[in-house]
């Protein structure tokens, strides 16, 4: 009981020593790494989590513009927000942008009254909502049945044999117009190889129009299909951030997830690797032992010439 109490008397010490306005040194405090205070006050964070696909997508713009990256510390039913510094904790990157929606548990100096956070250690205790999504999709096999610009129905099962590059975009997404030239030009390079890209639009059914005149402006050379919605993306790991992008392989397992403009070097990269394991994979069935020594018996008999007497 002594060690117990002795124990909730440091922690109530150290939630204390957090709450006063001097410079304090602080051991392992959970807290929630976000992008900047506009983001993190789009919601009710008490009860809407941050760190989705379209999160982490805002985030990038948000560190790009040069907008400081922050810890949430929750507090009751509030939360602190703190400026990250790199103290003994160095970062391998240039930025947070890998840490932004991930929970860690930092320790290091609180600087109370410049409201900053300087980092001796780290370590990552939950991933941000949008890796879970994708974690809990890579390597599943994921129907989805829409309709092509002509109205007939089609499905993903029916590219069982094929790397499938699955596209999610939409005419009134800029970023989407902007990755399309790389995606005409990886269907070129691919198509012999059995490599398919597949362009899922969420736009309407009723906006054929302007998917047939966007298709015509970004000459886009694949299959479009039409009518997917946000629940499709998020079954898929992307959330309902356009666009997004799946890599499935030749058995309709997911292998890869990418939020945002697709990288086409990269993409590259992604199926060189695919193509060549599958190659790799193949193999020559040599004949066993016995269906060797069966068939010179066979031999053998086929052979000699029977007589039939006269």
């Amino acid at each position: 009981m002594r060690y117990l109490f002795l124990i909730f008397a440091l922690s109530l010490f150290a939630f204390n020593a957090f709450a006063q306005t001097k410079d304090v040194t602080i051991n392992d405090v959970e807290g929630q790494i976000v992008c900047c205070a506009e983001c993190w006050a789009e919601a009710d964070r008490t009860k809407v989590e941050f760190g989705t696909a379209e999160d982490l997508l805002k985030a990038g713009a948000c560190i790009d513009k040069g907008d400081p990256t922050l810890i949430a510390v929750q507090d009751g039913d509030k939360f602190n927000l703190y400026r990250l510094e790199q103290g003994k904790f160095k970062l391998t990157e240039k930025n947070w942008l890998s840490y932004i929606g991930k929970s860690v548990l930092v320790s290091g100096q609180l600087k109370k009254k410049k409201k900053v956070f300087v980092v001796d250690t780290l370590k990552v205790v939950k991933d941000s909502i949008a890796e879970r999504e994708r974690k809990a999709a890579i390597g599943q096999i994921i129907e989805l049945k829409l309709k092509d610009l002509f109205g007939t129905d089609q499905s993903l099962s029916q590219f069982k044999g094929r790397i499938v590059i699955l596209n999610f975009w939409a005419t009134y997404c800029l970023p989407c117009r902007e990755e399309m030239p790389d995606l005409a030009k990886i269907q070129n390079e691919y198509a012999a190889l059995g490599v398919q890209v597949i362009g899922a639009s969420v736009d309407e059914v009723s906006d054929r129009p302007k998917v047939l005149k966007f298709i015509k402006e970004t000459k886009v050379n694949f299959p479009i299909w039409m009518g997917a919605t946000g629940a499709d993306m998020t079954r898929f790991g992307l959330g309902t951030a356009l666009p997004g992008t799946v890599i499935i392989d030749k058995t309709g397992k997911i292998v890869k997830i990418i939020s945002g403009i697709v990288k086409a070097d990269e993409l590259r990269k992604d199926i060189d690797g695919m193509l060549q394991m599958a190659e790799s994979k193949v193999e020559t069935i040599e004949p066993k032992p016995t269906e060797t020594i069966a068939r010179k018996e066979t031999k053998k008999s086929s052979s000699k010439v029977s007589t039939v007497p006269s």
